[in-house]
């Protein structure tokens, strides 16, 4: 008897149950699915995607009533596409619906704050208040962004960061800063005769945004290894986007390795991985967070990678393998429409492919994207053999020098290895973090030494 397997995997668009659960379990699942991106679930298939069917006699009950009882017991109604398809002798059956357009949808015996449910992996778990309140925004096409600061005033928007803006947009005119701009780029809106100020206004153009939306930053730390919590170094990068943008790219440049070549008199400096790739990963989680979830973004460095964690999950019906085909949902148009005219983003859709294809072309570990429990996170490994190899030699080489003198200084390692004082600094530092030099005296006179270990 030969055996079939379902033809896609598991996904948060797709569920398979070997046989029918609970009626209740089926409601549950299918308001996820109507909640979040639409979908699937698929009975007679096992979760190794191996089909075992269902039993004519119950498919047909199932297709006499499952529709009605969905019906029934939804609010909004739901009406669910119950069919069922062929493989070989075996039978499956398929309830698909897709995005509702009237959320939240919650199972009428629970009511709305019991019985919200959304999908989170392959799962239906209940929707917190916060998501709950965000459903009702997408149900009326309302983006979190450009609602308004009720306690906000005007004066909170820093007119001078606007009109750089104004001055220096890309592909665009200079502008006087008007209540007519302001509107149309969202950053104001008007209620009862009055303007307030939107996130999107305060989030780029804000002069405290971080009063407003507290954890609305981004937290960096470089960790020592590649796991555990023992952080080297962290900041804190608040302030309007734009500063966050610049701060955080500093900061993870400045900890990552460089190696070198001469060609002729002329020094080639290279990143250990590409910069593109972690600028658009940057921007990503700039652009494409929910600042609706009261949480910061994170980016951790670690000896082998780079995580970039940003709060939400996909703003529309994306799977992972979609994503190189540069199909984008904007969960904050307004904020990508700045961002554009700023020069960060070239064109829309590109990010994840520009992530990719430059780590492809230096032939690197390929990139991760996964999207979890209301989070995306983005792994981009680090280095290659090659880069590795720098530094372990560039180490043994430092080491080296101290055959011939009992101390050295930050300058010999300059001279010896023809590179900058910044990145002498940090190869002497990696050598004091695994207690194999210590440093002697200060400032000018600062000497470093080997250990007991070393």
């Amino acid at each position: 008897m030969s055996i079939f397997r379902h033809p896609e995997s598991e996904s948060v668009l797709l569920e398979f149950k070997r046989e029918v659960p609970k009626n209740e379990q089926i409601i549950k699942t299918i308001i996820g699915f109507c909640n979040q991106k639409g979908g699937r679930l698929v009975l007679g298939v096992d979760n190794d995607r191996t089909i075992v069917g269902l039993p004519e006699g119950q498919i047909n009950k199932l297709l006499e009533s499952l529709d009605h009882s969905i019906y029934e017991s939804c609010h909004p109604p739901i009406i669910p596409l119950v069919s069922t398809q062929l493989f070989g002798d075996k039978t499956v059956l398929i309830i698909a619906v897709s995005s509702g357009m009237s959320k939240p949808y919650f199972r009428k015996s629970e009511g709305i704050e019991k019985g919200t449910y959304i999908r989170v992996g392959r799962s239906a778990v209940h929707a917190t208040p916060a998501m709950i309140e965000e459903l009702k925004w997408q149900s009326h096409r309302i983006d979190f962004e450009k609602l308004p600061v009720y306690n906000a005033s005007l004066d909170t928007l820093d007119n001078q960061l606007i009109e750089n803006f104004l001055d220096k947009r890309k592909n665009q005119a200079s502008a006087k800063v008007t209540q007519d701009v302001l509107r149309s780029y969202s950053l104001v809106v008007e209620e009862h005769s009055e303007l307030f100020p939107t996130y999107v206004g305060l989030l780029n153009f804000g002069k405290s945004p971080q009063f407003f939306l507290s954890e609305a930053m981004i937290i960096v730390s470089h960790f020592r290894g590649i796991e555990g919590r023992d952080a080297l170094a962290s900041i804190d990068c608040e302030g309007t986007l734009l500063n966050q943008f610049q701060q955080a790219h500093h900061f993870v440049l400045s900890r990552l390795s460089k190696s070198f070549s001469i060609t002729g008199v002329v020094r080639d400096e290279k990143l250990e991985i590409p910069e593109v790739a972690f600028r658009e990963a940057l921007i990503n989680l700039l652009v494409h967070r929910n600042y609706h979830i009261k949480a910061p973004s994170k980016i951790s460095i670690y000896d082998d990678r780079l995580e970039l964690f940003s709060p939400g999950d996909f703003s529309g019906p994306i799977e992972q393998d979609q994503l190189l085909k540069g199909l984008t949902y904007l969960r904050n148009p307004a904020i990508c429409k700045i961002f554009r005219e700023m020069g960060l983003v070239e064109k829309m859709g590109t990010g994840f492919i520009n992530i990719f294809k430059s780590y492809e072309a230096w032939g690197l570990e390929k990139p991760q994207i996964i999207e979890g429990a209301n989070f995306i996170k983005c792994i981009l490994p680090r280095g290659s053999s090659q880069l590795n190899t720098v530094k372990v030699q560039t180490e043994e080489g430092i080491l080296a020098l101290f055959y011939s003198q009992n101390e050295i200084t930050a300058q010999d390692v300059v001279n010896k290895f023809s590179i900058s004082r910044t990145t002498a600094q940090r190869w002497l530092n990696s050598l004091i973090e695994k207690r194999l030099i210590e440093r002697i005296g200060r400032t000018r006179n600062l000497r470093y030494r080997r250990t007991t270990n070393g």
